[in-house]
């Protein structure tokens, strides 16, 4: 893949954070996912969450796995690290990187499709270990770069372009991640700039396991009648000499409604979806309130958007296993390295 990169040219009136920098400092390449993506939205709260948390670049550690979801590394934060794993694997791959060096930020971008379906095992047990990353889930609800299949995350009853509709159970990331214990769950639109900034700021700053989980639909695969998570309007063009999809320009939907409203956005394709804020009466630290007002609001059809749930209490990953203070990508070798009869020790366990 060619990535093309942004001109470096930026408005010199542009506020800075106290680091000096911009958020054109906070960038990455030229996105190449579909006009009107809302993947792309989310891009732009992760850029101005960063900058506006002060976050210098080089301890920051991007991390994902394969889908258009996990091209956003790409688009953020050109300057921090980034590792693009394979299918469903980035949850270990974090674990790993977080267990060497301990003060990094770690911000994770995933699908539906890679966290729900193939890596739905790594998702479980990076909450179990509360894993200190802010973890996005970018749910559309099908395999965009595969042509649109129904992923894990599907609504009963959800048509798809070809074929019969979807009648399976759909897995609730956020209500997944209660029940295993995440200790951060907030869920928001990504067309709602205005919620998702602040939900992905606390997300980062929450010591401990972090679940986002944006609601960004497709705009190629799901916006036709009868999908439950359509974005975008119907395609226009097809010319089948060559197997090359066109996706006419749209611009990104957006929504500005109150706490405690629901909201009904229309999308491109004719379809809509219902968004509820929270109110400020919600108790985001009752566990049990949490599981009754999302499964009432999945019964009504609406999607919640909010934090909805969080618990300070908590250790994480490194103070649950008493590990060391210093990050051991900082530790010397001699601090490393157990000496030769330590490791004759631990072999003759095996004998």
């Amino acid at each position: 893949m060619t990535y093309i990169a942004k001109p470096r040219v930026a408005h010199p009136s542009l506020p800075k954070n106290e680091l000096g920098l911009t958020t054109r400092d906070y960038e990455g390449v030229v996105s190449t996912l579909c006009a009107g993506c809302g993947h792309d939205s989310v891009t732009a709260a992760l850029i101005q969450a960063v900058f506006e948390l002060d976050i210098e670049p080089h301890m920051l550690a991007k991390m994902s796995g394969i889908g258009c979801s996990s091209k956003t590394p790409a688009y953020f934060a050109s300057q921090a690290h980034g590792f693009n794993s394979v299918h469903g694997r980035m949850p270990s791959v974090t674990t790993g990187a977080n267990a060497a060096n301990r003060d990094m930020t770690y911000v994770g971008v995933s699908g539906d499709g890679d966290s729900l379906s193939i890596g739905v095992g790594q998702f479980v047990h990076a909450i179990r270990r509360n894993l200190n990353v802010c973890y996005l889930i970018e749910n559309n609800g099908v395999y965009g770069l595969t042509k649109g299949q129904f992923s894990a995350s599907a609504d009963i009853g959800s048509k798809p372009k070809k074929g019969l509709p979807n009648q399976q159970e759909p897995i609730d990331p956020a209500s997944a991640a209660l029940a295993l214990g995440a200790t951060y769950i907030a869920r928001s639109f990504s067309g709602d700039k205005e919620q998702l900034v602040p939900l992905i700021k606390g997300a980062i700053m929450h010591s401990g396991f972090s679940l986002v989980d944006v609601i960004s639909p497709c705009v190629t695969f799901n916006d036709h009648e009868g999908s439950t998570k359509s974005y975008a309007h119907t395609r226009q063009f097809y010319h089948h000499v060559a197997n090359i999809d066109y996706i006419h320009p749209s611009e990104e939907i957006k929504a500005s409604y109150d706490e405690g409203e629901a909201m009904s956005v229309h999308l491109h394709g004719g379809d809509s979806i219902v968004l509820r804020k929270i109110s400020r009466e919600y108790d985001p630290t009752s566990r049990a309130e949490a599981f009754k007002y999302l499964r009432d609001r999945f019964n009504e059809g609406e999607i919640t958007t909010g934090l909805l749930y969080v618990n300070e209490e908590r250790a994480e990953m490194h103070e649950l296993m008493g590990n060391s203070d210093t990050p051991l990508a900082q530790l010397p070798y001699e601090g490393l390295h157990p000496g030769d009869d330590e490791l004759q020790e631990i072999q003759r366990r095996y004998r």
